[in-house]
């Protein structure tokens, strides 16, 4: 694989793991200020699965975080980078097609939602992941 790949791959895969820590850590109040917090997740979560009941946003809110938690951290660390950039692809995608459901195409539009599952597919497909804990197990 060329250098200028190799090098485009690490930056995609850990702008991605950035992208899901970023989201819980603004979930968390990490973000000080310019965090999101618990309670107005839970509420954006009802919104978002508006075809859901709503007595079911805590689970999902719950679920839906450590997910994108176990993502982040693997796809940081560069383990199993394409089982996990897979499930981050679906799981992004299964938000963007609830967000289009609820809200219109439009909003998950704008926040480039399926460009980030996308991008999560892409990374998938990919032979090897050089500076990555993958790279060191198979060598």
């Amino acid at each position: 694989m060329k250098t200028r790949q190799d090098i485009a791959v690490f930056l995609l895969r850990i702008a991605l793991a950035s992208g899901f820590l970023s989201a819980v850590a603004s979930r968390l109040n990490l973000w000080g200020t310019h965090s999101s917090g618990w309670k107005n997740f839970v509420s954006y979560t009802a919104e978002v699965n508006s075809f859901f009941p709503s007595s079911w946003a805590p689970t999902l809110a719950v679920l839906s975080t450590t997910a994108e938690l176990i993502i982040g951290i693997l796809l940081l660390t560069g383990y199993q980078v394409r089982t996990t950039s897979l499930a981050a692809s679906v799981l992004t995608f299964l938000f963007g097609t609830a967000m289009s459901i609820s809200f219109g195409c439009k909003e998950a539009l704008d926040y480039s939602v399926f460009v980030f599952s996308a991008g999560a597919f892409l990374l998938s497909t990919f032979p090897r992941y050089l500076w990555s804990l993958d790279q060191f197990s198979h060598e």
